[in-house]
């Protein structure tokens, strides 16, 4: 009996090292997969200190954002129009003060019906604008009329919030609607009557992410900016004071 034991302590484990007395505790297998993450962190450029002023982010990485960043139009909110709505419209509380909510982008593709992949080069696009994985949308019913069929893909859409939300609109503001051809401002009207504006877009290759040259075919999309305005008259003060350009 005493042989046997004296056997099994002997025997080595699958790893190689002894079962008793030379075995890994699990404080030693931590810092053993800590000082593996360290080595190939520093393989990678160590990445460190990323957003903030440090390295440059490696190829393939995400970017990550300083702690502190906030984006232009939302200091410009904070600090500008809220004070000013307040003062225009009489506001006795901050929260009453109309704030954009979330934008939707949503682009249909009416190809799709032929050629299901022309969603796929959609959807691709999408993400390019708005910096976010879109949604496929796909159809609800089959209509014998239009070649549809249940459960076709026919376009896609995404939700910005926050961060992103405040980042496109200050791209298409000051970047994408210059571009359009023969532009003459936005329908100061296209509200829904409870502070929702919806603008139509013609031709999407005005975002300068897109690249004319690798587009395969040109595509129409629908912006809906969602606010927290009660009335019509202090959502579009509101997206006046992000200087939108409504028609005149």
């Amino acid at each position: 009996m005493a042989d046997d034991k004296k056997k099994a302590a002997a025997k080595p484990t699958k790893g190689g090292a002894p079962a008793k007395g030379g075995a890994l505790k699990d404080g030693g297998k931590a810092e053993a997969k800590a000082d593996n993450k360290k080595q190939q962190a520093q393989a990678k450029g160590d990445g460190k200190g990323r957003g903030d002023g440090g390295e440059r982010v490696q190829k393939g990485e995400p970017a990550v954002m300083p702690r502190d960043y906030k984006p232009r139009l939302k200091k410009m909110y904070d600090e500008v129009i809220r004070p000013k709505l307040t003062e225009e419209f009489k506001y006795g509380n901050a929260l009453q003060v109309p704030v954009i909510e979330k934008i939707v982008l949503n682009m249909g593709v009416g190809e799709a019906v032929n050629d299901t992949k022309k969603v796929t080069a959609a959807a691709s696009d999408l993400a390019l604008i708005a910096g976010q994985k879109p949604v496929v949308t796909r159809a609800r019913k089959a209509i014998s009329t239009f070649k549809v069929r249940e459960n076709m893909p026919i376009g896609a859409k995404v939700t910005l919030r926050k961060t992103r939300m405040y980042e496109f609109l200050d791209r298409l503001v000051n970047i994408a609607l210059p571009r359009v051809r023969d532009f003459r401002g936005c329908n100061p009207k296209s509200f829904d009557g409870r502070g929702n504006y919806a603008l139509g877009i013609k031709e999407h290759i005005i975002f300068p992410e897109i690249d004319y040259d690798k587009t395969e075919s040109i595509l129409g999309m629908d912006i809906i900016v969602c606010t927290t305005a009660k009335t019509d008259e202090e959502a579009r003060a509101l997206l006046r004071e992000f200087n939108f350009p409504f028609r005149q």
